[in-house]
This record gives C-alpha cells, structure tokens and sequence, in this order.
C-alpha cells in the first residue's frame, strides 16, 4: 500500500489561498491595471491621478522655458523686433502688390508668408547650434555661394536670363528663384571670422599673413558677383571685408594702406570704364538726377515724389496714390520703404528706422560679449552688413545713395534675401546663447 505523500494525484495539489484581511496579504506586492484593464473593471482614477498628469505637465514645461532651456537664453528683444519688420514688410508688400484692394487672393502676399516661415525655421535651425559649428560649415557655405554663382553666370537658357541687366538668379520651376550673392554675404562673414580670429599666443592682433589669405579667399565670390554684375552687392561685400578686418584688431597702418588699396582700385575701374553704361547711368543720375528724370534718374524722383507725398502719418495702407497706379518701379522689393513713407508716413518710416536701430543695436551687444574672437567677429560682421544694406537701400529711395538692387533687410519682398537674413539671425542668436555666464 503506497503513502499518501507519493501519491501524485495530492503531491500536484495547490495550497489554499489564503483568507482574506489575513497577515499573508502584507507582503505581496500591489496590483497595477493597464488603462484598458482599468476601464473593463470598473477603476476610476483618484484625486492623485490628475496631480501626477498636472506634475508631468509642469517637468515638461520645465524642460522647454526652464532655466537651462534653450529658449530662455534667446535673445528675445532681437527676435520680437525681427518679427515686427517681418510683419511691417508683408503688410507693404501685399499693398504694393494687391490691384483688388485688400484682397487675400494677391500671390505675392501668400508667397511673402510662406517665405517667411521657412526662414523663420532657418533662423530656429542655426540658432539650435553651437556656435564654434558655424566654422565648420563656413567652408561649405563659401563653396556652395561660389558653386551658385557660377551657375547664374552659366548660358542656361532661361534659367539665368539676365534681369535688370544683370545676371543674378536661378530660376525654379513654381516661380521660385535663388539669388547666390546673398549667400556669398554670409560666406564673407563666416570664413573671414574662421580665419582672423585664429591668433598666435601672447599676440592680440591676428598676423598679416592672415589678412592676406582672408582677402585671397574673400576675391573669389566677390569676382563673381562683380562679373554679374551686381554694383550694390559688390559695395557691401566691400564693406564687410575692410569692418572684418578693422574689427579683426590690426594695426591702423595696415588698415589705412588697405583703404588706399581699395580706393585705387574703384579708380582703375571708373577710369578703365570697366563699369557697364546701366550702372554709370545710374552712378551719374545720383550725382544729377534732374539730367535724365524720365530715364535713370525716374526710380528715385518718383521714391522721393511717394515718401514726400506721405507727409506725417501717410494716407494709410492700400491708400496710396502712387503706390497703386505703379509709379514708382520695383516698389515691392528696392523700393519698399517708398511704400511705407506714401502710406505709414513719418512716424510709419520711424518705426521701421527704429526696428532696425534695435536689430542693431542687438547684434553689437551679442558681439561685444561673445566668448571668443570668433564669436564677436560674426555677431559684429552681421552687425554691419545689416547697417550698411539699410542705409544703403533708404539712402536710395531718399536721393542720398545711388541706386542699386539691394532690399531693405527683413521688409523687402524676396525669398533669398529673407532666407539669409534669417540665417544671420540664427547665427546672432547661437553666439548669444553660448556667452559665458560671467561676461
């Protein structure tokens, strides 16, 4: 007879549960249900539930606008005065373009709109960077400006047709173009920074071998946007390449002698009537311009006309007489503060003044506290080729500059230019973000 404990049929038989409300509850560990368990069983979330939801919500608000997050250490006023040009900009060009009143449908405006969103999400992209990047990239940038100019000075038809008698764009299919010189201003900015701000130990300044290899290298696009030709982007590459080198730190000799350089040289070129008769025409109506006021010197005799016209509030968006019958050429791009000076008046063209002042005014702030020769060298690069474009393109519409094709930054109508300005703001903010705590 065999014993009950080797009996299979009891040896398999599980113990008893224990009783409920019993000591043998105490050390199991509690049960979790899933959401659809939860539902299916008749849970119903307690007051803790929605504090843990509102918890999360806040560490996830912690994380975007906390104090280490990247967008509180963005330059706010620089981003707000960005915005309200960008604003100011689209609501002249949908007037100077709009024939219909205040009419949606104007292509030019939706155009403007969605131009502004991609660069707005340039500036986010390269503001997300660290700013010592932006020497690796100044290469790439500088090949690629160079590459797409090559292609506008290239026979392709259609694709370059000269435009204003210069060759400046690549036209897309879908009305689109790209202008390569304005990325070659940033190109200028990036290598000229990357080169001068490598200084020798116990030396200040960087060396004169330096400066010779940033000149070397800056001629390139500069060559290729004189051979377009574009008059007003080979003035402010100029421009950028003596205040890169001034800000650079040389001696005051070295800089007087690349000024008396420079200066000969737009000599040789007067003199050697290396210029084309477009461009003399429009250098000799600046210095006459009641000689041809129905030719040349039309475009700015009719600017003058619109602001003068505009007196001290102006007569008020799509309220303009000259703006709407078309009077005053290229009034939503060159022209665009003519625009604002018919239709916003004085105080509208003090605004627009004053949002520049403050972009200024930002980037000289960015660049005077920059960590390092690098960082002060772009913010203050950016500095001045948005000082230099505003007054060159006001100055034109107001009769104190010649005319060229340079837009008023931020307001005129045109997708390259509001890509790279953008990408000049990213890269202002970028420098911001990376300032050491103790300036």
């Amino acid at each position: 007879m065999s014993s009950w404990r080797g009996s299979p049929d009891l040896g398999s038989r599980r113990s008893a549960p224990p009783v409920p409300g019993s000591a043998a509850y105490r050390d199991l560990p509690p049960v979790r249900l899933s959401g659809g368990t939860a539902r299916r069983a008749g849970f119903r979330p307690g007051p803790d539930f929605g504090r843990d939801r509102r918890g999360r919500l806040r560490r996830l608000l912690g994380k975007i606008f906390g104090a280490g997050s990247p967008l509180r250490r963005l330059d706010w006023i620089l981003l707000v005065a960005v915005l309200a040009l960008c604003a100011i900009g689209t609501l002249l060009v949908w007037s100077a373009t709009s024939t219909n009143g205040m009419s949606t449908a104007d292509p030019y405006l939706s155009k403007d709109i969605l131009n502004i969103g991609i660069g707005l999400a340039l500036m986010a992209g390269v503001s997300m960077l660290d700013y010592r990047q932006l020497r690796q990239y100044a290469p790439v940038v500088l090949v690629a400006s160079c590459v797409g100019l090559l292609v506008v000075l290239a026979p392709l038809g259609h694709f370059t047709a000269p435009v204003n008698g210069a060759k400046s764009w690549i036209t897309l299919p879908g009305g689109f173009q790209i202008e390569p010189s304005e990325y070659a201003k940033l190109s200028i900015i990036f290598v000229s920074a990357t080169i001068l701000a490598v200084v020798p130990r116990r030396e200040r300044r960087p060396r004169l071998r330096a400066v010779g290899i940033m000149l070397g290298v800056a001629a390139v696009p500069l060559v290729l946007v004189l051979a377009e030709p574009d008059l007003g982007v080979v003035m402010l590459m100029l421009a950028l390449i003596i205040g890169m080198i001034a800000l650079s730190g040389i001696r005051l000799r070295w800089l007087a002698a690349l000024v008396v350089v420079g200066a000969a040289g737009i000599a040789a070129v007067i003199k050697l009537h290396l210029l084309k008769a477009y461009q003399v025409s429009r250098l000799t109506s600046f210095l006459n311009p009641s000689a041809d006021p129905r030719g040349t010197g039309y475009s700015a005799e009719q600017s003058k006309i619109a602001i003068g016209s505009g007196g001290l509030t102006g007569q008020g968006l799509f309220h303009g007489q000259l703006i709407a019958g078309g009077f005053v050429p290229e009034q939503h791009t060159d022209f665009i503060f003519a625009v604002a000076g018919e239709e916003l008046g004085f105080v509208g063209c003090l605004v627009i003044i004053g949002l520049l002042a403050v972009v200024l005014l930002c980037a000289i702030r960015i660049a005077a506290r920059a960590d390092d020769q690098f960082g002060m060298l772009v913010a203050g690069g950016i500095a001045i080729w948005f000082a230099v474009q505003s007054f060159i393109n006001i100055g034109m519409t107001i009769g104190i500059m010649p005319v060229t094709g340079l837009p008023l930054p931020f307001v005129s109508y045109g997708g390259s230019a509001i890509f790279a300005d953008m990408i000049a703001i990213g890269a202002l903010q970028t420098v911001h973000r990376h300032r050491s705590v103790f300036d």
